[in-house]
């Protein structure tokens, strides 16, 4: 290089380090529109959540003392108004619900399952599963099946997976996941059960296994980015949206969206949650996701918060 030449390159240079400012950081997809609809009646996190006649029940939970909680609200999107349901015979947290063959179906953590009646506005005793499943396993429908995997209690070592058929009022055992966790999240894409994040922390955080019904066996993919448990997951088009949730060692909340795409094989972030939560249960209603309650920090912070994330 000539003389003319090295010196105006160096007086280049000097020029834009002096002057110039940090690259922004590149802002991240927000993949969707998030909004807040009106709050619940009461503050709860560790709730479990599921769509039953184009309405969302709220069961359980901790509420603002840290007791369990027997309360059922009920959410109507319509309206954007809630009311109340029958509450449980038990109070109940960390526990799991899902709706197959038109009913609603709650179980988890004492040893008891229970149905609800829409018409009578009551519940009543349903097999119980024959592992407890508490401390939020995840839930998914297929076929009017309901599949339960994870969760803690008496014997179980956290990778338990079962089935249970509303017709026959009867579960099934299967396979069990590969990494034993609780505080996990789930649900179906294309026939198969994708299960994420957990606790105790190290490969339960991270895990993402799917679970294909035909076989009756899991398989480990590719891991979640962020490690963390107490997270909501849901599927959205063909993909696994994961919200939220808190580090199985440090306890932070966390805001943040990850999706998973099968069909890529991988995972990508999008811009985060308005607020950090964890202990939060996800439902959909025509692809859009709502997460109402949960703690806004670490341990007992319940809220009233009832967010939407309208997919796009």
């Amino acid at each position: 290089m000539r003389p003319l030449q090295r010196r105006a390159l160096v007086l280049l240079l000097s020029a834009g380090c002096a002057g110039s400012e940090p690259a922004p950081t590149p802002q991240l997809p927000a993949g969707g529109i998030w909004r807040s609809m009106a709050p619940m009646p009461d503050a709860r996190q560790e709730t479990a959540t599921a769509v039953l006649g184009g309405r969302i029940f709220v069961i359980g939970g901790y509420d603002a003392r840290g007791e369990s909680s027997n309360s059922v609200f009920v959410y109507d999107p319509a309206a954007d108004a809630w009311s109340a349901a029958a509450p449980l015979p038990v109070g109940s947290d960390h526990l799991g619900a899902a709706v197959a063959r038109g009913r609603l179906f709650v179980f988890g953590g004492k040893s008891r399952a229970f149905a609800y009646d829409t018409a009578r506005d009551s519940w009543a005793d349903v097999a119980p599963p024959r592992f407890p499943h508490a401390d939020t396993p995840a839930v998914g429908v297929l076929d009017d099946r309901i599949y339960v995997a994870g969760g803690a209690g008496g014997a179980m070592v956290g990778s338990e997976t079962e089935s249970y058929d509303p017709a026959s009022d009867t579960w099934s055992m299967l396979a069990p996941m590969r990494v034993p966790r609780n505080h996990c999240a789930g649900a179906f894409i294309s026939g198969k059960f994708y299960v994420a994040g957990g606790r105790p922390g190290g490969a339960a955080s991270r895990a993402l296994e799917v679970y294909d019904p035909r076989a009756d066996a899991w398989t480990r993919l590719l891991d979640m980015p962020t490690a963390r448990s107490g997270l909501a997951a849901a599927a959205v088009k063909g993909r696994l949206y994961v919200f939220g949730g808190e580090s199985p060692e440090t306890f932070e909340s966390f805001d943040d969206v990850e999706v998973f795409d099968p069909a890529a094989d991988s995972w990508s972030r999008l811009a985060p949650m308005p607020a950090r939560r964890h202990g939060i249960f996800a439902s959909m209603i025509g692809g859009d996701v709502y997460l109402p309650g949960g703690g806004a920090r670490a341990g007992l912070a319940p809220t009233r918060t009832n967010p939407v994330f309208l997919v796009q």
